[in-house]
């Protein structure tokens, strides 16, 4: 049978979501907690794989076993088993054609940025820090020039193995709570380091380093070289991974990066 489970993880004590020699990974994790339920040996597929220091809110996986168990066995089971901060939100039995990566139609990402003269120190894993005021209202006229399906080239990272840059980014919206500015982007896939290099570009504008339209160029230009760099991993969240209503599973995850904020 093929099961799906939705998870949430602080990615800072880990090396990144995919399965690592030195078992540092999420998915080591929760591959050694899920044999130990089900009593053989289990392989995992993502929804999507976060680099080291990134967050889910909402990752989705699933797995085939031959181990008949209640749901209750692979939430509060495999969670006894987890680290702390690593926990499995919900279990779905699906049908044999789901396919956490395959399957799903958009992926959400969100990244928090602490906007605030003085660094973090209790938030430092888990939020971006910038220390200069930002224009949010040029960041906004910037970021609508991203909208639409493009070539992504220049927020593209170098070790990118997609096949092809083109992606349909159908949100970037930029807002701001107090002291925090919060980037949510959806579109159909990501590339490596996409939103990072985005929100990077977003900053330069925001500090007024370049005007919004500058953003329009690099777009166009397709050189990552002419991009902002790579921005900090702490403050990236998988926030929501988009399926077809058919796979019967839940819409939402429990936490929202706006509750979270300051």
């Amino acid at each position: 049978m093929r099961i799906a489970l939705g998870l949430e993880y602080d990615g800072s004590g880990f090396c990144g979501w995919q399965t690592q020699p030195q078992g540092c990974a999420v998915q080591n994790a929760l591959e050694r907690a899920l044999a130990e339920v089900a009593g053989e040996p289990v392989a995992t597929v993502s929804a999507g794989r976060t680099d080291a220091g990134v967050h889910a809110l909402a990752q989705v996986v699933h797995f085939d076993t031959g181990a008949q168990r209640p749901d209750s066995a692979w939430v509060r089971g495999v969670n006894a088993l987890l680290p702390a901060a690593c926990a499995v939100n919900w279990s779905r039995q699906v049908p044999e054609d789901f396919h956490a990566r395959y399957s799903a139609s958009a992926r959400s990402y969100s990244y928090m940025l602490l906007n605030h003269p003085v660094r973090p120190a209790v938030d430092q894993a888990r939020v971006g820090w910038f220390h200069l005021p930002l224009d949010l209202e040029k960041m906004q006229v910037a970021a609508r020039l991203l909208i639409g399906e493009h070539d992504f080239s220049a927020f593209r990272s170098s070790e990118c193995q997609a096949r092809t840059p083109v992606r349909t980014l159908t949100r970037l919206d930029v807002s701001r709570r107090k002291d925090c500015v919060l980037f949510d982007l959806c579109a159909n896939a990501f590339l490596h380091h996409m939103v990072r290099n985005i929100v990077g570009c977003l900053v330069y504008v925001g500090k007024g380093r370049y005007p919004p339209e500058w953003l329009g160029e690099v777009l166009a230009g397709r050189d990552r070289n002419r991009a902002a760099p790579t921005f900090e991993a702490a403050g990236l969240y998988l926030s929501r991974v988009h399926y077809d209503g058919r796979w019967g599973l839940p819409d939402s995850p429990r936490a929202t990066l706006m509750n979270m904020a300051h």
